[in-house]
């Protein structure tokens, strides 16, 4: 069975609103980016753009596209984290959750650069997948994983009705330059 996520085609409109605040021409982490549709997004922005996920093959139609570096890494095998050390202008994250690499992602977000976050909530489980606790945030859950590092520009912890009905959270918060 396909994953349902990656047909999802357009960007979402939470890092849509939110991608005119990465700084202009700086790197974006896009994890487990699925069928790249936020790669996408800020190729287009001129950003440039490391794409991780288990598989990258939704990212053929790309080529050897300037600006674009591909990790094809299972994240959630055990091994160390692919990109400790490196810093982003912007770290997206969308419909994806392993609660190990959190910590990771705030630290990979530069001075002056964004955490732009989006998935699946405690809730999620009355329609659906994924229904599993292990891959749905609790309550307040991004708030305490940016707490005393990043500052939040936006935060809900909703039920949405599109792409599909779900219960989401999602953050953009920002490392002080």
């Amino acid at each position: 069975m396909p994953d349902p996520h990656r047909s999802l085609a357009q960007p979402s409109a939470w890092i849509c609103r939110f991608a005119p605040l990465v700084p202009r021409g700086g790197a974006v982490l896009d994890l487990a980016c699925g069928g790249g549709r936020h790669v996408r997004l800020f190729l287009a922005r001129s950003h440039p753009v490391t794409a991780v996920d288990r598989d990258l093959s939704a990212l053929q139609d790309l080529g050897k596209r300037a600006g674009l570096e591909r990790l094809e890494a299972d994240l959630e095998e055990g091994r160390a984290f692919p990109l400790a050390g490196r810093r982003f202008a912007a770290v997206v994250v969308t419909n994806y959750l392993h609660r190990p690499l959190l910590p990771h992602l705030v630290s990979a977000v530069a001075p002056g650069g964004w955490l732009l976050y989006e998935t699946f909530a405690a809730g999620n489980e009355r329609f659906g997948k994924p229904s599993n606790p292990d891959f749905l945030l609790r309550p307040g859950e991004l708030l305490e994983t940016v707490r005393g590092h990043l500052r939040v520009l936006a935060y809900e912890d909703l039920e949405v009705t599109s792409p599909k009905p779900a219960c989401v959270q999602r953050i953009s918060a920002r490392r002080e330059a």
